[in-house]
């Protein structure tokens, strides 16, 4: 009796784990949700450190009112996005920013890729995500923090 009570408590604890894990990579490190920050960005000829000498870009996404936010370096911007599968879009009208004088290209490179980017990816367990063209990747950015609900 004490052996089948003992398997029984093993096998429950194997399929709570089990179900624990996924609902984590569900809800958790493959999500969107939370902040990133940006380390690699595809296109202009000037160092990644020349464009942001002072602070990196970050985005951050709020899932359940299909908003995002960040800071462009220079000035805070947000707006809406809408996510399905792999395929990301920004709102189309453009993004609501502050308007404060921004030394170099920096900003003008960030916002202008964001605006063409129409899919993404999440690798590195959920410490990773590349916002693509197609299948390039344009932006690569490192979680920061995610949000739990």
């Amino acid at each position: 009796m004490k052996k089948i009570t003992l398997l029984l408590v093993l096998a429950f604890g194997v399929l709570t784990s089990c179900e624990s894990k996924k609902a984590l990579v569900a809800s958790g490190s493959q999500s969107l949700e939370g902040n990133w920050e940006l380390n690699y960005i595809s296109g202009p000829r000037i160092a990644f450190d020349g464009l942001y000498p002072n602070e990196k870009p970050n985005i951050t996404f709020n899932i359940s009112g299909n908003l995002v936010m960040g800071k462009n370096s220079c000035n805070n911007y947000t707006g809406s996005f809408k996510a399905e599968g792999s395929k990301i879009t920004f709102d189309e009208k453009g993004m609501a920013s502050t308007k404060m004088f921004c030394e170099g290209e920096g900003e003008a490179v960030y916002m202008n890729t964001l605006s063409k980017i129409n899919g993404y990816s999440i690798t590195d367990e959920g410490k990773t995500l590349n916002l693509l063209v197609g299948d390039v990747a344009m932006m690569r950015f490192e979680r920061k923090y995610s949000v739990r609900h």
